[in-house]
């Protein structure tokens, strides 16, 4: 089979890109031939060490990616299409014509308000085979905007890639601080964590420390520089473009992983704005990490309130499951135990295993 992948936002590195190229490398692995559309082939190389993937046997094209960017010459991209028995489309919201054997859209974002049920988006629907979305979070926003009934196939974790380790009194945050979509809010977890730290009248938080990881492409420094005049003097670190080999060390460290991306955010009014699933969630879960995430978005899918970790809405409740944590180590422990096992609901294998039915 000859396979046409079309990511628009390839060269940002995000967990839509993590999805589409381990589609492309579970493709790959099993005989396909498989063609990645992008302007620029050195982007091949980045996705590799960012991602942790083997793309060696895939094709990068740069011959036809302004007719799949732009969409106006409609027999060009026809005649690209027909060369491919499939292609899987991650969508920006628009809805493009696609005419190669079996046509996938994947949607990475539960976008809303956009027209989704146009005449001319339903006559494109006609020619899409399936529509894939991350979480049933997403799913929910997608199948109501466009009038479809979406399958969810959860993004893929290289669980295997991360363990725990002998951990150390730290908090983790890990999130790009450059987000396109959603903010981090790395500076509410900051403000928080040097609260929590004013607030140690008995001393049990001493030794204890804050590290923020995240990547970052845009060339404005201005919220990295303000997030580190906030930590300024505070056992608070932020780590920016790290390498895997740092980020799987810190994950298996840390004993406690906070987010905050959605904090603030009606989910319901603005879902674009909140985590529409949570990879670094479960990656932080593999290495035996707590998480105490917000309760909103894609986290409630993969966090079980009090089993596994716990859900929060406020800052208070943030802090009051972080001290609990911190203070009744037993059940850290617990938790933790919990937290590798439920991980695995999330492995590359189920996704490969997944996205192979989603195509027979």
């Amino acid at each position: 089979m000859k396979a046409g992948i079309f990511d628009p936002y390839l060269d940002i590195l995000g967990g839509g890109e993590r999805y589409m190229m381990t589609i492309a490398e579970c493709l790959s692995k099993h005989g396909h031939q498989v063609d990645v559309f992008w302007k620029n082939k050195k982007i091949k190389e980045k996705l590799q060490i960012r991602f942790n993937l083997d793309l060696s046997e895939i094709k990068f094209c740069s011959t036809g990616f302004q007719n799949f960017n732009q969409g106006k010459n409609l027999f060009k991209k026809f005649k690209i299409c027909r060369n491919y028995n499939l292609f899987i489309y991650l969508s920006d919201g628009s809805i493009p014509f696609l005419f190669s054997g079996k046509n996938i859209i994947h949607f990475q974002v539960p976008f809303h308000g956009v027209g989704g049920r146009s005449l001319l988006n339903r006559v494109k629907l006609r020619l899409v085979d399936k529509i894939i979305c991350n979480s049933e979070f997403t799913k929910k926003f997608i199948d109501k905007e466009y009038g479809v009934n979406a399958i969810t196939v959860y993004p893929p974790v290289d669980i295997k890639a991360f363990k725990p380790l002998k951990k150390e009194k730290i908090i983790l945050s890990v999130g790009r601080f450059d987000s396109p979509l959603h903010a981090k809010n790395q500076d509410v977890l900051i403000d928080r964590f040097k609260r929590m730290i004013k607030e140690n009248a008995d001393g049990f938080l001493n030794g204890w420390k804050l590290i923020l990881i995240g990547g970052m492409q845009s060339k404005n420094q201005g919220y990295i520089n303000k997030l580190r005049r906030k930590a300024k003097n505070s056992a608070i670190e932020i780590l920016v473009n790290v390498d895997f080999k740092t980020l799987q060390k810190f994950y298996g460290q840390a004993k406690i992983y906070w987010h905050a991306a959605g904090f603030g955010i009606d989910e319901e009014k603005e879902p674009e704005k909140v985590e529409h699933f949570g990879i670094t969630t479960v990656e932080a879960m593999a290495a035996g990490c707590v998480p105490v995430v917000i309760k909103k978005g894609g986290q409630k899918e993969i966090v079980e309130h009090a089993i596994n970790g716990f859900l929060w809405e406020t800052e208070e409740r943030l802090v009051e499951y972080t001290l609990q944590l911190i203070k009744e180590e037993k059940l850290r422990q617990k938790f933790s135990i919990q937290a590798v096992k439920s991980s695995k609901r999330f492995s590359k294998e189920r996704f490969y295993e997944k996205i192979k039915n989603s195509i027979a």
